[in-house]
């Protein structure tokens, strides 16, 4: 059959729908996969591949199957580049989606023969190959730079049924592919390997290892190699596989592989010893009781040779999640963050900072100016560098990590945050530093939106170049400054995000040149924030980072924005309530969600509802006593604010005189229903 049916279970009573398409479908099968895309241009597609017809004839087509926004299905048969050798046609496999790209496992065929992987770049429509393990029947996953196979039929064993668990560094699988491998990194990074200590109870981890270091791999084949080379068997599979009483810990935590931090099957131990006794094979595998590891371990054939450990801080780490890993070190500690003072020397040495940079500029440049982003999710405001608040956020409602014994959430929230992470407050170091290290951690869970201080025009005056000089002991001028290496990372951060293709984020607003989200779309990057405004993209990026929504829901149209624009040149403006309904209207969303304005509570509806401003400082400026918000969307788009209120002890800031205050560009705290009332500027 050729069927496709859904059960809606986010609200009873449950019923099954089925789901008619005008269009081409695929015939009827078993045996295929499917997976869901959720990156790209395909995001959202259901893709299906191979199986096995009526016929009993193994297939090789793959197919999407899409929602459209009318709320009509319908089948679109994937393309494949004709010059190209097509995939093999297979059935009983796995399929997974990383990234943009569709990884096809293991499987059965019509002839004889090993069936490897195969990876269809959804961007391109172009197959490529590598080996794999040989199984069919199996499960498949993917976590944290790794593909992991369980279960199943092993191709030389096809009547039983096997228990084992075959761990594939992806990076180590794409690396002969060079677009994959760019595009893979970039979203992933690598996984470090944890290191092992002396292992003297059943709690300690023990990590595989590759054929040198004990790090983790997934393949050892020459580029050359053919695929019809590798169908038969050509190119040598070296991926970890754990057999049944393996303890693994995984340097990422991985939630699909904790169990109380270790993955745990039985009372056997799988290691990887060294025999020095057969040179030409560098792992001899076994599988021997725990309790006799101490006794095994000390040699095979009476050498005395060790388990390979993994180091750390190895040629084989990751750079990008070491690095990370420094910085979250010190820093993600909700429970006891430590607040330097204003003049206190930063922690980390300038060249630390610099690869941070470099490795978070790479994942945001091969990310879009716009993110597709999926819900449940928290939206955080506006920061400005009072890492103290956003470290009592973490501390209250969920901090973005993994592990045992902590508050973590990463598992089951997004975190997207709207901009100005920088300025004002005394700690923009610490802040943007610990968001660059988390948008390394977890580059598809952590999104960062820019925000108009996100801009060295901005910066340079109002406290972030200051606290550079004084903390990093630099010259903001420098070309070779900390303060302008972030500022060129700036430049490559994405204008919005698009929450389940219902809810805009974005930092400042619509203005009055903002009317279709593909507007944002075609803008390029690098990009620098113009403002004399000369063309129509200069006046676009102007109103996604500046406009403020009018005074109140009575006030529609578009209006001066004379505190934001006090010399009236007309670039910085208000929007009413009738252009946010147009809007979303025009886009099919259902919300805005902006930060940009100091709001009292933290959060503030406008425009009966549809549009809410967000603000995560509290205290703003030490001025305004206002509560700071995050807020929390389920998996239903149900909005769930949660506030912290200003401390007795609340944070320096950087430009505290009178004088000072009013030279910034200004942010008067928004009052609701009301006109604005006179205040400092913020």
């Amino acid at each position: 059959m050729n069927d496709f049916w859904c059960l809606n279970v986010e609200k009873g009573p449950f019923s099954w729908q089925k789901f008619e398409s005008k269009s081409e479908a695929p015939i009827a099968r078993v045996y295929h996969s499917a997976a869901l895309c959720q990156h790209g241009s395909a995001t959202g597609m259901i893709v299906v591949f191979g199986g096995r017809s009526g016929q009993q004839v193994a297939l090789n087509d793959s197919w999407g199957l899409r929602r459209h926004r009318s709320g009509a299905w319908d089948w679109v048969k994937a393309p494949y580049k004709p010059d190209k050798e097509p995939p093999l046609a297979r059935y009983q496999h796995s399929s997974l989606f990383v990234g943009s790209t569709m990884l096809i496992l293991g499987g059965r065929t019509n002839e004889p023969g090993n069936v490897g992987m195969e990876i269809y770049d959804t961007e391109t429509s172009e197959w490529y190959r590598a080996p794999a393990a040989q199984t069919f029947r199996h499960g498949s996953w993917f976590s944290e730079g790794f593909i992991y196979l369980y279960g199943g039929f092993d191709q030389e064993a096809p009547n039983i049924p096997t228990d084992l668990v075959t761990r594939i560094n992806i990076l180590k699988a794409f690396q002969v592919h060079e677009p994959l491998y760019i595009k893979t990194q970039a979203l992933v990074g690598s996984v470090i390997p944890k290191q092992s200590s002396t292992l003297t109870s059943p709690n300690t981890s023990i990590d595989m290892g590759n054929k040198s270091t004990g790090a983790h791999s997934a393949y050892s084949y020459s580029p050359n190699t053919s695929y019809s080379d590798l169908r038969a068997g050509g190119g040598s599979y070296a991926g970890t596989t754990m057999k049944p009483g393996m303890i693994l810990e995984s340097y990422s935590n991985s939630p699909l592989m904790r169990f109380g931090g270790e993955f745990k099957f039985g009372k056997d131990v799988y290691v990887a010893l060294n025999d020095q006794s057969r040179p030409n094979e560098e792992l001899v595998k076994r599988t021997i009781p725990f309790e006799k590891f101490t006794e095994e371990s000390k040699g095979l054939g009476g050498h005395s040779n060790k388990l390979k450990y993994s180091n750390p801080m190895s040629s084989n780490m990751t750079p990008a999640l070491n690095i990370a890993s420094i910085f979250l070190n010190k820093l993600l500690r909700p429970r006891d963050y430590f607040n330097p003072d204003l003049n206190a020397a930063f922690e980390f040495k300038p060249e630390l900072i610099i690869e941070l940079c470099n490795h978070a500029e790479a994942i945001l440049q091969s990310q879009p100016i716009v993110l597709r982003v999926n819900s449940p999710i928290k939206v955080f405001g506006d920061i400005h560098g009072q890492y103290s608040d956003l470290m009592r956020f973490f501390d209250l409602f969920g901090s973005p990590c993994y592990g045992a014994n902590t508050e973590g959430d990463i598992e089951s929230f997004d975190y997207l945050f709207l901009g100005d992470f920088v300025d004002r407050g005394s700690h923009s170091l610490e802040t943007i530093c610990l968001l660059l290290a988390l948008k390394i951690k977890y580059p598809t869970q952590i999104h960062l939106i820019r925000g108009n201080h996100e801009d060295r025009w901005i910066n340079n005056g109002f406290g972030f170049s200051e606290e550079c000089a004084t903390r990093l002991g630099e010259d903001p001028a420098d070309e070779d400054s900390i303060f302008n290496r972030m500022n060129c990372l700036f430049d490559w951060l994405p204008l919005a995000g698009v929450i389940d293709d219902r809810i805009l984020c974005i930092h400042g607003g619509i203005g009055s040149t903002l009317n279709k989200v593909e507007d944002i779309d075609r803008l390029q990057r690098p990009l620098e924030v113009i403002h004399e405004v000369s063309t129509a993209d200069q006046q676009l990026v102007v109103d996604i980072l500046w406009s403020d929504p009018t005074d109140s829901d009575t006030e529609m149209g578009i209006q001066a924005n004379t505190i934001r624009d006090p010399g009236g040149t007309g670039n910085i403006v208000k929007f009413g309530p009738d252009r946010v309904q147009r809007f979303l209207q025009n886009n099919g969303l259902s919300l805005i969600i902006r930060a940009h304005e100091c709001v009292m509570d933290g959060f503030e509806r406008f425009a009966g509802g549809q549009l809410i401003t967000v603000f995560s400082a509290t205290d703003y400026c030490g001025k305004h006593k206002n509560a700071g918000a995050v807020l929390t969307f389920k998996k239903t788009l149900e909005i769930i604010p949660k506030l912290i209120y200003p401390m007795n002890a609340n944070n320096q800031n950087w430009i505290e005189d009178e004088k000072s205050l009013k030279e910034r560009p200004p942010t008067p705290p928004r009052w609701k229903n009301t006109a604005p009332r006179k205040s400092s500027y913020g």
